[in-house]
């Protein structure tokens, strides 16, 4: 069915305007490829890199899980830029190619500097999601901004419930299957780009392309804006926070109710559920109802009430029924304050600054997702090395620290907007 909204047509009579058109749902798809393949390799990695013949140490594996982010967090803006520069359509071609490329090195690698090299590749030609929400916010007005990034956040909901599950099935064959299923996922994705998504950038002469001192001013333009600058703020917190829970969740859950990697899966999956209702069916009417900037706090401060509660909650204590509420919150929080913070990148935003500015965005949550394992890696060790009550505590309360200096941002992005108006 046809998503439509009410638009003005020339003569200033209410019509339709197609919503869900044939470019959007390509990159609907883009999206959701490229996160199963994400999905299905965070799982199926740590074991893939353990054993022979890489004999990788833990040290070793959260570097590789890290990589991935630290490439994304450099190359994002230049992706976003090059987009802006010389169309959504071939960037976006080109890094589904190199990701391909990536899972392949991996799949086949035959020592861990290899699958490194894998991960490296995977990471810098992965960062194409800045090009991609550039391509929503270009095929769609700024009344159906919120919509877009609303239905981009699906897409990010969906693969991760898909992902992990197909791994889980896959490596019952073979360690190194996922990998290969990853990287032909990449290359449908691709043919996808080549042959149905049209180029959506409206190209505008001028006198020449821009040099690197003018990138570097333009850069600093951009965090200039007191209100980019609180978005980008609210947004590296918040998936910082979110970061860290990941990390912590599955060995929390472990320690605290005895949970398999199986049952993680169907909480994983839960949430993933969870996450696409959110984004896909309620962001969209809220944002339109009370506007983005009125969203953000409310989400950022139900992520903030569910970190502080969750290592409150046990089989003696909530059991089951407590935990699942607890992730319906978080869920819902991240589902309200996440796309508006990307659909006010994007509004606040020239045309011509789309891709650079969502690769800016990117590249911080990219960082974001590097450092906030790395926090959770030393909150959640004790001096022997595992998992205590303490640790749980100090864990999750720090992201929730963390989700209150987020709120404490979107706090003023609000009061900013509603001064501004």
């Amino acid at each position: 069915m046809t998503l439509e909204t009410e638009k003005p047509d020339s003569e200033g009579v209410p019509g339709k305007e197609k919503f869900f058109t044939a470019p959007l749902a390509v990159i609907f798809l883009v999206v959701f490829i490229d996160l199963v393949g994400f999905g299905m390799i965070i799982p199926i990695l740590p074991l893939y890199a353990e054993y022979s013949p890489f004999l990788a140490t833990p040290f070793e594996i959260g570097l590789l899980l890290s990589v991935y982010s630290w490439m994304q967090f450099f190359f994002s803006p230049l992706l976003g830029r090059l987009s802006d520069r010389h169309g959504r359509r071939p960037i976006l071609f080109l890094s589904l190619i190199g990701s391909a490329a990536g899972y392949m090195i991996i799949g086949l690698a035959g020592s861990l500097a290899m699958v490194f090299i894998g991960r490296i590749v995977s990471g810098i030609t992965g960062a194409n999601i800045s090009a991609a929400q550039a391509y929503v916010a270009d095929v769609t007005t700024r009344e159906n901004r919120a919509k877009g990034m609303g239905l981009f956040g699906a897409a990010f909901g969906l693969g991760f419930v898909m992902g992990p599950a197909i791994a889980g099935v896959l490596s019952k064959f073979s360690i190194q299957l996922p990998f290969f299923f990853a990287a032909g996922f990449s290359l449908t994705s691709a043919g996808a780009v080549y042959f149905f998504l049209p180029e959506s950038l409206v190209r505008k002469t001028g006198n020449g392309e821009p040099g690197a001192t003018d990138n570097a001013r333009s850069f600093l333009d951009r965090f200039a804006d007191r209100t980019f600058a609180l978005i980008n703020v609210s947004y590296f917190f918040l998936v910082t926070a979110f970061s860290i829970m990941t990390y912590a969740f599955v060995l929390f859950t472990s320690f605290r109710y005895g949970y398999t990697a199986e049952q993680n899966g169907y909480l994983f999956a839960f949430v993933g559920i969870v996450a696409i209702i959110g984004q896909g069916f309620l962001f969209a009417r809220l944002a339109r109802r009370f506007g983005e900037t009125r969203l953000t706090p409310i989400g950022c401060l139900a992520m903030a009430i569910s970190l502080y509660v969750l290592p409150m909650i046990g089989p003696d204590s909530g059991g089951l029924l407590a935990l699942l509420g607890v992730c319906i919150l978080l869920s819902l929080g991240n589902a309200l304050a996440s796309p508006s913070l990307t659909s006010l990148v994007s509004k606040v935003s020239s045309d011509e600054d789309q891709g650079t500015s969502l690769g800016i965005v990117q590249s911080g949550a990219s960082l974001a997702r590097a450092v906030g394992p790395m926090i959770g890696g030393v909150l959640l060790n004790n001096a022997f090395d595992r998992v205590d009550e303490m640790t749980i505590y100090r864990t999750f309360w720090t992201a929730s620290g963390i989700m209150m200096i987020a709120l404490g941002a979107s706090l003023f992005l609000r009061r900013r907007a509603e001064r501004d108006a």
